[in-house]
């Protein structure tokens, strides 16, 4: 079994799965970020080959461009992408903090929400709660998520409260107007919170205390989950002890390996990045370091990354990974991606993103099945 070394004990042992209108996730799950409603240079049999279970898209992302309006005239987002399986959506919040962390031109934060303008001289958008969830049900997600208020971890004690009092206000408006809308359609997704406080302990279990007595289908860690030096903060752990044993547990944006090895340890379910699919475009590729298994996933080395620019690989016969059963590996050498990415060929970007992928669906049923022997 694989040890729990961010410090946290799941008290109870977690779902095995999470049902929704498009199918069940077997948990925990890894999401790819389909943030355009696109996973870059694969389509939705790509995708599922690759072991994928669900996607999640971004709400800020998809109201600047097509419009929420346009995706639900089409059918929602499942008949938009070709994508029959869960979708989940994230706020847009995170994003929005993005743009106004940029300069203070962009816009402003107030307990209403956002203004903001998505580029300098563009015309202004507000964000509330309100405007949020309904962007988010006219989507078609089958998991939705509250508006929340994010700053830095660095951010001083004010600024701190600030974000974590905006935070419980918007949860507490978005499920009002989650109720009015699952009434009035008919249509109830799964709405998830999320817990903000920055480093701050007391602050996080503050925050997760007065969103769960609103109560949620599930809980999020919010904010950046990493230190300067890339390493996991302890207050990931110390979030999931927070939330009731019965409540799913998002950790939003963790995404590498060893990362999403320790998160589960602490009993989170949900997973969501873009590491992978963006490393994968970069020419950043996964390995396992040989056969994988659950005693491996202990250890930070289980892994290693293969650069197919490398000049090393010019001639190099290996698969990516020859233990992989992608079709980049099955058919595919070093050298030839060595070739493709030398030429920038979008092949070379696909069977890349497909190859990363697959890694993490392989790293997810060696999580599953450690969760299953914890039952």
């Amino acid at each position: 079994m694989i040890g729990s070394p961010c410090g946290a004990s799941p008290d109870k042992p977690r779902p095995a799965s999470l049902a929704t209108p498009h199918g069940a996730l077997r948990l925990p799950a890894f999401l790819p970020d389909a943030t355009r409603a696109v996973i870059r240079c694969l389509d939705a049999d790509d995708l599922r080959a690759c072991g994928v279970q669900g996607l999640v898209v971004n709400t800020f992302h998809l109201t600047t461009h097509p419009g929420v309006t346009v995706v639900s005239a089409l059918g929602g987002v499942h008949s938009f992408m070709g994508w029959s399986g869960p979708v989940l959506s994230d706020s847009g919040g995170f994003q929005v903090y993005s743009l106004l962390s940029g300069s203070r031109k962009q816009g402003s934060v107030t307990r209403r929400g956002f203004t903001y303008r998505v580029a300098p001289g563009a015309g202004k958008k507000v964000l509330t709660p309100e405007k949020c969830i309904r962007a988010q049900f006219q989507l078609g997600a089958d998991v939705i998520v509250c508006l929340d208020h994010c700053v830095p971890l660095d951010a001083p004690p004010e600024q701190q409260r600030e974000a974590l009092e905006n935070t419980v206000l918007w949860a507490g408006a978005c499920g009002s107007e989650f109720e009015r809308l699952a009434e009035q359609t008919g249509r109830r997704p799964l709405l998830f919170a999320v817990v903000q406080g920055g480093k701050d302990q007391a602050l996080r279990r503050e925050c997760a205390e007065r969103l769960v007595e609103i109560g949620f289908d599930g809980y999020g860690y919010g904010g950046w989950p990493v230190d300067k030096e890339g390493r996991l903060l302890d207050v990931v752990g110390a979030v999931a002890e927070m939330i009731p044993a019965h409540a799913l547990r998002w950790a939003l944006g963790i995404g590498k390996p060893e990362h999403v090895v320790r998160s589960v340890a602490c009993g989170y379910d949900l997973f969501d990045c873009v590491i992978p699919t963006r490393d994968a475009r970069h020419g950043r590729l996964y390995a396992f370091t040989g056969p994988p298994g659950l005693t491996d996933l202990d250890a930070d080395g289980f892994y290693e990354c293969v650069y197919p620019l490398d000049r090393k690989h010019v001639r190099d016969p290996a698969p990516v990974d020859a233990t992989c059963d992608c079709p980049c590996c099955g058919r595919y050498s070093r050298a030839y991606l060595h070739h493709l990415f030398r030429i920038r060929d979008p092949l070379g970007f696909r069977v890349a993103t497909v190859h990363n992928l697959r890694f993490y669906a392989r790293l997810m049923e060696l999580l599953r099945a450690d969760a299953a022997e914890r039952r």
